[in-house]
């Protein structure tokens, strides 16, 4: 394998993983100043690049995936941790909150019983939910009326990830890009 192939069969993964140290890195930052706005702009844009450039380059793994998973849990604890001390959100949000943490509990306590280990699916819905909440997190400073309509979406996406896990027919990224398996299916 040429060096030019290696980067790309292994940059997505380089990418989350860059991701990660960037999440931590905003734990470092003044919160909501110039340089904690610059690592949020990056983390995102390399948050939606990964998974992209994975998808372009068939450079899908497991591994990938669960790197991926890690990075956006990280990028969303670490931008909690600076932001949420210094934003004055009302009640009725931070219970809508409360409602989707328990749906997506439920879904991977449901994945666990079925599957035997825990589903993260990348449906588009949660990716629209992630892209959204990413706009949206500037916005809390002046209005939670973004937030809201985040919530909104993220409400629909972790139904809908419910559903695709309870149907027990949860296919992973593996298993899309095998063709046997994909005949097996019927697709």
């Amino acid at each position: 394998m040429n060096r030019r192939n290696a980067f790309w069969r292994h940059g997505p993964n380089i990418i989350s993983a860059l991701t990660i140290f960037g999440s931590v890195g905003l734990l470092f930052c003044k919160p909501a100043g110039a340089a904690f706005w610059a690592i949020y702009a990056l983390c995102g844009i390399s948050d939606m690049a990964d998974g992209w450039l994975a998808r372009k380059f068939h450079a899908e793994t497991k591994a990938g995936t669960i790197l991926d998973s890690v990075a956006d849990l990280s990028f969303v604890v670490c931008c909690a941790i600076r932001l949420l001390p210094l934003l004055s959100i009302p009640s009725w949000l931070w219970i809508w909150a409360g409602i989707i943490v328990v749906i997506k509990i439920v879904n991977q306590v449901s994945a666990l019983a079925v599957f035997k280990r825990f589903c993260f699916p990348h449906t588009i819905a949660n990716k629209l939910t992630g892209f959204l909440l990413f706009l949206a997190v500037p916005a809390l400073f002046r209005t939670v009326i973004p937030v809201a309509v985040v919530s909104a979406v993220a409400t629909f996406a972790a139904i809908q990830e419910g559903r695709v896990l309870g149907d027990g027919k949860y296919v992973t990224n593996e298993q899309m890009n095998d063709k046997r398996f994909l005949k097996v299916i019927g697709k």
